[in-house]
């Protein structure tokens, strides 16, 4: 049985949620969904949600979800279209947010890469860079 899976959720640790809502919604624009102090802020991202946590929030035995978490840097790819790519290297310098690495694939795709004050590596990625 052939099924085609599509990303609902994916989910960051970050260790101060007051910076990062702030980040998310600033400087990439997210729609804030909701947040519980102490614990989660998530944002809807395109036809999905970004999750995050955090990490010590997420290692509860007693909460209804099964217990997760992760310390150290994650990473997450947000699509972007090629034509957006000046554009969004001109936000983050506005928001004083340091390109870490720009990269042309050997298939066209080009990237950017960057850091959340948690020190996650985000990623924007065109699309052709996975054929998409």
């Amino acid at each position: 049985m052939a099924h085609s899976l599509d990303v609902l959720e994916t989910c960051l640790y970050v260790d101060d949620l007051v910076a990062a809502e702030r980040f998310y919604t600033d400087v990439l624009g997210l729609a804030f969904v909701s947040r519980h102090a102490g614990r989660h802020v998530f944002f809807r991202c395109g036809a999905g949600m970004l999750l995050l946590f955090d990490p010590s929030a997420s290692i509860d035995p007693t909460s209804e979800i099964p217990t997760h978490g992760a310390r150290g840097p994650g990473h997450v790819a947000f699509a972007i279209a090629h034509i957006e790519l000046e554009e969004w290297a001109a936000r983050l310098q506005l928001y004083g947010v340091a390109i870490e690495r720009e990269v042309t694939w050997p298939n066209g795709g080009q990237s950017i890469y960057f850091r959340d004050p948690a020190g996650n590596s985000l990623e924007f990625a065109t699309r052709d860079l996975w054929g998409l």
